[in-house]
């Protein structure tokens, strides 16, 4: 049967492949515009939106372009200003014949006046360049063509990201659009050292992929090392910098992200600024950077416009809520199931009162109430804006208050299903890593109490010991202790304390470059 179904799968492939028209990267392009032309109707046939226009002037009509774009993807008001209408001007005042050559050097040099001008000499950069929303222009008799950028201005307007807000510093987000990410990133780093590297994935999306480093500050070990897993990745599609992150990460089967992602300018900025190295996917506002540590998940960009006091207060208020968020559930279960010893005893006597008439065991108890908590999560994520908050907030008190009147869950649980939620949602970038540690942890704290959250917890810190994110230990810089590096930890050191870069990230011949020092600090005597 196995047999059949992948005889049949190869013959459908051969059936789509033949009806598909090959592209050789080494096929010049043809001197005739009708050849062009022949091509070009041939390359997009049944394509309704495809619009090319001959233009024929000149004294004896020897002068032959043709234009060729994608309706809606260039701007038309340009495109006539920049293209035809100086063309028209030029050549239709002109008494005189012109050769091929003589022509396609005067529309390069001095006709079209946009300054975005690219030669191309294949059928395939000619294609390409079509459906990137450029306009190609053909002159009858040359050997070559040129594709002028005239795009149109798609997409939303920079603003505020929803998933990342800020209380201080910039509200600019990164929107669906490479260029004007690009730009964005620009405008905080004026300075040439800054990279950035286009490179195409996707056999059948060409989807743009930028590769955003400085030169001098990032290690050159991890961009060529980021470089090389990028090059690798052969797929058909590339519709979100997601798909990359999948294809590159060091270990596949890990819980914990060892790629971070960010929709805020500043936030990016400052990681290029420590030597990482960040990866822009055009049609999508989120941004990876790598190498990412855990430590990263505890830090705000609030906690650099503010008091070092204050962010290392709440610094450490997020690490508390991180461990309540992973273990309150369990521990609940592992104290009322087994170590009631450790109970005092007026909270003993508050505990069986609330507990009275409950059919359930503690263990199925909180494992109902996370599983309802995480069923109205997941539905008001999904549902509309303005729905998904009413039907969060309505559905969780209703819930609530339902689940005690008719004595399913007791009033304790859902206080501590309560707090359990709230906590999970301070530390966004390991929300999904708490929600499945819950429930290891709730499972094993019913069968062996304190002695197996203790075992797992040690599991844990041993795997995350263990991870690399990109050959940086992802443990960094507490494993291995790097004592420099923990000036930006949990306790936080004020900006004008911190001289240099972390360490780790600075291997080889970039220690002893421009990458290793921040600022320098000088102190003011006093006359």
């Amino acid at each position: 049967m196995f047999k059949r179904i992948r005889k049949h799968l190869g013959r459908e492939k051969q059936e789509n492949n033949s009806g598909t028209v090959p592209m050789n990267a080494d096929d010049p392009l043809p001197q005739s515009i009708d050849k062009v032309k022949e091509k070009l109707e041939e390359f997009f046939s049944d394509c309704s939106d495809y619009i090319q226009r001959e233009i024929v002037c000149g004294e004896d009509n020897d002068v032959r372009i043709l234009v060729a774009h994608i309706d809606g993807f260039v701007d038309k008001k340009v495109l006539n200003q920049d293209i035809i209408r100086p063309i028209l001007d030029y050549f239709s005042c002109s008494d005189r014949p012109y050769r091929a050559k003589y022509v396609y050097q005067l529309v390069k040099s001095c006709i079209i006046s946009n300054n975005e001008i690219e030669e191309i000499e294949s059928m395939r950069q000619a294609v390409y360049r079509i459906v990137s929303g450029d306009a190609i222009l053909f002159v009858n008799g040359s050997k070559r063509a040129l594709a002028v950028g005239v795009k149109s201005p798609h997409g939303r307007q920079v603003a505020e990201p929803d998933t990342e807000v800020s209380i201080r510093g910039s509200r600019e987000g990164f929107v669906e659009n490479l260029s004007t990410n690009m730009i964005l990133i620009r405008k905080r780093i004026k300075n040439p050292n800054l990279k950035f590297e286009i490179i195409q994935l996707g056999t059948q999306t060409n989807t743009d992929i930028c590769l955003c480093y400085i030169k001098g500050i990032a290690n050159d070990e991890i961009v060529n090392e980021v470089r090389r897993r990028i090059m690798k990745i052969k797929t058909d599609a590339i519709l979100d910098t997601g798909y990359i992150e999948q294809y590159i990460t060091d270990n596949r089967l890990t819980l914990f992200p060892l790629v971070g992602n960010s929709e805020k300018c500043d936030k990016l900025v400052s990681k290029l600024l420590e030597g990482r190295v960040a990866i822009l996917c055009d049609g999508t506002p989120y941004v990876l950077t790598l190498p990412y540590l855990l430590i990263e998940a505890l830090q705000t960009s609030d906690d650099y416009y503010d008091h070092a006091f204050f962010a290392t207060f709440m610094r450490l208020l997020r690490l508390f809520a991180l461990f309540i968020s992973t273990l309150l559930p369990a521990l609940y279960v592992a104290l009322v199931s087994f170590h009631h010893i450790v109970i005092p005893f007026k909270l003993i006597i508050t505990l069986a009162a609330s507990r009275q008439g409950i059919p359930f065991s503690p263990f199925v108890e909180a494992l109902l109430m996370i599983m309802a908590f995480e069923f109205l999560r997941e539905a008001g994520v999904r549902m509309p804006k303005t729905v998904g908050q009413a039907l969060s907030i309505v559905g969780a008190i209703v819930l609530g208050e339902a689940s005690v009147a008719a004595g399913i869950a007791s009033n304790l649980m859902v206080i501590i299903v309560a707090i359990t939620a709230i906590c999970s949602f301070i530390t966004p970038p390991l929300i999904r890593v708490t929600m499945l540690l819950r429930f290891v942890f709730l499972i094993i704290a019913n069968f062996f109490g304190f002695l197996g959250i203790s075992l797992i917890a040690v599991v844990v810190i041993i795997h995350l010991c263990k991870l690399r994110s990109f050959g940086i230990p992802y443990m960094t810089p507490f494993s291995p202790l790097t004592i420099s590096d923990l000036k930006d930890t949990v306790i936080m050191a004020p900006i004008w304390a911190m001289i240099t870069r972390p360490r780790l990230m600075l291997q080889g011949d970039t220690q002893n470059t421009m990458g290793t020092k921040r600022q320098e600090v000088n102190k003011i005597s006093e006359d």
